[in-house]
């Protein structure tokens, strides 16, 4: 047999430091899920739009600041149309909805037998898709296809730089923002949740501790999750040094997270985008000057955003032949 080494005389190798990197960003929602803003896809008789309409209902709800401008615009469309015998006012929410939200509404126009329109329906944005022919449109859902009848469908879109077949949304650029938001409301809920996320390394080196006592402590700081979790710990140690337990925070500042930070940067990116004043949507100032006069801001906010939108919704006007879309002046006492 051959000889084995002699331990004691073979060099000691000191342990080496380690280092890792963390991989590199994930965006909320990767490959076509909303942000692949490319090309408008031909899909058999009509083209899948440029941004995922799916993906942006869903994005819908991810803040509540993006949620409450996209209803708040809605809400002050609505109340300031005058419904017609054409287009009802149900009708006519549902066509601002999807319109602010969406980047793009539809309308279906009914005829009679002697050609005159006899109502305007509304069209899921989520399910209408352009046609490969020209005023041809098609209903999608759940693998079934519906085909209007020719040149029956308005298609209001907003404008986009790439292509001219769909619409998008003006609010796009801050839709990571809105994700970042609500990432950091889900990251705090889970904290919550679980009471003792990293909170902090037990260290005992209490020679005096006994085995049976360190099993009953790790048992105990277990049993402080979940349900458990913020209950009161009690240690007993007997003959025990002033050092010999220490408690010693790895996650303060984790658990803190600048979520207020955050939450405040990404509420300001996703108000900007959608250029609704906070006082609007019933915001509390964040310091004692607060937002200034909300009259002001009303009549500013309804001079440069609710008239361009109305004067879009009249192009409608100019496809029916007949003023189906008006609006009463908006005003404070409206």
């Amino acid at each position: 047999m051959p000889a084995l080494p002699d331990t004691a005389d073979a060099p000691k190798t000191s342990p080496k430091a380690q280092a890792f990197t963390f991989g590199d960003p994930v965006p909320v929602m990767d490959k076509r899920a909303i942000l692949d803003h490319s090309e408008c896809v031909r899909v058999g008789r009509w083209y899948e739009p440029s941004v995922s309409m799916n993906g942006l209902a869903r994005a819908f709800h991810s803040s509540p600041h993006h949620a409450s401008a996209i209803y708040t615009k809605c809400n002050i469309l609505s109340s300031t149309f005058i419904p017609h015998r054409l287009l009802s006012g149900d009708q006519f929410e549902k066509l601002a909805l999807d319109m602010i939200a969406l980047g793009n509404a539809y309308l279906e126009r009914r005829d009679a037998r002697s050609r005159k329109p006899m109502a305007l329906r509304h069209s899921l944005a989520l399910h209408t898709r352009r046609g490969i022919e020209d005023g041809r449109y098609y209903f999608i859902q759940d693998g079934e296809e519906h085909e209007f009848a020719p040149d029956s469908m308005f298609h209001l879109i907003e404008p986009d730089l790439t292509q001219e077949l769909y619409g998008v949304p003006q609010y796009i650029a801050a839709l990571q923002s809105a994700f970042l938001n609500e990432s950091a409301t889900l990251f705090r809920r889970k904290y919550y949740l679980n009471g003792s996320h990293a909170g902090f390394i037990l260290y005992v080196n209490d020679a005096a501790q006994d085995p049976a006592d360190i099993d009953a402590m790790r048992q105990a700081l277990r049993d402080a999750k979940g349900i458990g979790n913020f209950r009161n710990l009690f240690l007993y140690s007997p003959n025990g040094s002033k050092d010999g337990v220490q408690v010693i925070p790895i996650s303060e500042v984790a658990a803190k997270d600048e979520f207020l930070g955050i939450k405040s940067a990404t509420r300001d990116d996703v108000l900007a985008a959608h250029r609704v004043p906070p006082q609007l949507l019933c915001m509390p100032p964040n310091n004692t000057g607060g937002f200034g006069d909300v009259e002001k801001a009303a009549r500013v906010f309804a001079r440069n955003e609710l008239i361009p939108l109305q004067t879009r919704f009249r192009r409608i006007n100019e496809w029916v032949g007949e003023e189906v879309v008006r609006f009463i002046p908006y005003t404070l006492d409206s």
